[in-house]
């Protein structure tokens, strides 16, 4: 069948994702609940659909009485969060200042000793840690938070404030609650990033919704040092919308006298096979940076409009999105 083949195919390219930006910039995020994260957001989508659990319970290959004991075990755990060995041996050093191997080995015995080695390696090449010495009388030290900011600022930076930008601008009217049900960053973090936010004026609470969160704007400007978080999951939650609404037949109510509505949603995907002194290598490659501009202007234009004649209270979002990539492919030529 071609949907469980699609399928395949979709969570494989979805992980080389998520495994690449888990070790983005020297970090190595903990993915121990990925699985049950994947779990209970299909069972939540697949009931969002109308699906029935005991259907949804079948489509995972499990029983009824088994499905739902453990929707219900990982309903009650949602919001712990697991630790990974990596974050465990770094607030270890970080909590006793210079610490010898044998230390972090016995501290960790219950591990396995090369796993511990490992991490101990790993944070020493992410800069994280630093070591001195040799065999017996290796040490460790947790870089200092000055010394953590010195490589917070070479990698970019943290971009929460612009990541929670953009999920208010897709996600909103959204509470606090919602956002920090996704994971992945701690409540006091994320209470400092909304009142960043909202004394900058980037969103706002709607009148009579203390706690809950808009904006009618989010830009992430070329060339900025910060929020590639942000952009990227913009850019990805907009390839997944769009295809979604192509599997479901959405027609949008704006439509164009000229333009069939079908033609107003959908995407495309050219690949040029290109090479050194290729008469139209620079032709393709500027035109992404000519596409970015002209929907920049044509996106200020509209804003410009919509503020001064104002937004109704329904209207459509029509989301554009691109990309563009360079991938190697066959041989080189070894001949001489």
């Amino acid at each position: 069948m071609t949907v469980p083949l699609l399928v395949a195919a979709l969570v494989r390219q979805t992980t080389v994702l998520i495994a690449q930006v888990a070790t983005s910039g020297g970090v190595r995020a903990p993915l121990a609940q990925v699985a049950d994260q994947v779990f209970v957001d299909l069972v939540r989508e697949l009931e969002r659909q109308g699906v029935s659990r005991k259907v949804t319970a079948d489509m995972f290959g499990m029983g009824l009485r088994s499905f739902l004991r453990r929707v219900q075990r990982l309903g009650e755990s949602s919001t712990e969060r697991g630790r990974s060995l990596w974050e465990a041996v770094l607030e270890f050093l970080d909590n006793n200042g210079v610490v010898a191997r044998t230390r972090v080995l016995a501290r960790f015995c219950k591990d396995e000793e090369a796993q511990v080695k490992a991490v101990l390696f790993d944070l020493c090449q992410s800069g994280l840690v630093f070591a001195s010495g040799a065999g017996s009388d290796l040490v460790y030290r947790a870089a200092s938070e000055d010394e953590l900011h010195s490589i917070r600022q070479s990698r970019r930076g943290e971009g929460l404030d612009e990541l929670v930008w953009s999920l208010v601008y897709r996600m909103g009217p959204v509470t606090r609650d919602e956002l920090l049900a996704l994971g992945g960053v701690a409540a006091a973090d994320l209470a400092q990033s909304l009142a960043r936010l909202t004394e900058t004026g980037r969103i706002s609470s709607p009148h009579g919704s203390p706690g809950t969160y808009s904006t009618s704007t989010f830009v992430i400007q070329r060339g900025e040092t910060m929020g590639f978080e942000a952009a990227m999951f913009d850019h990805f939650q907009a390839l997944v919308q769009t295809l979604c609404c192509r599997l479901r037949g959405e027609l949008p109510d704006v439509t164009v006298d000229s333009t069939p509505p079908q033609e107003s949603i959908g995407g495309c995907t050219y690949t040029f096979d290109l090479w050194q002194d290729h008469p139209f290598a620079a032709e393709v490659i500027e035109t992404l940076s000519r596409y970015r501009d002209r929907l920049s202007e044509l996106r200020t234009r509209v804003e410009a409009y919509n503020e001064e004649v104002g937004i109704p209270p329904r209207f459509e979002q029509f989301t554009c999105y691109a990309g563009q990539c360079s991938i190697a492919r066959g041989q080189e030529d070894t001949n001489t």
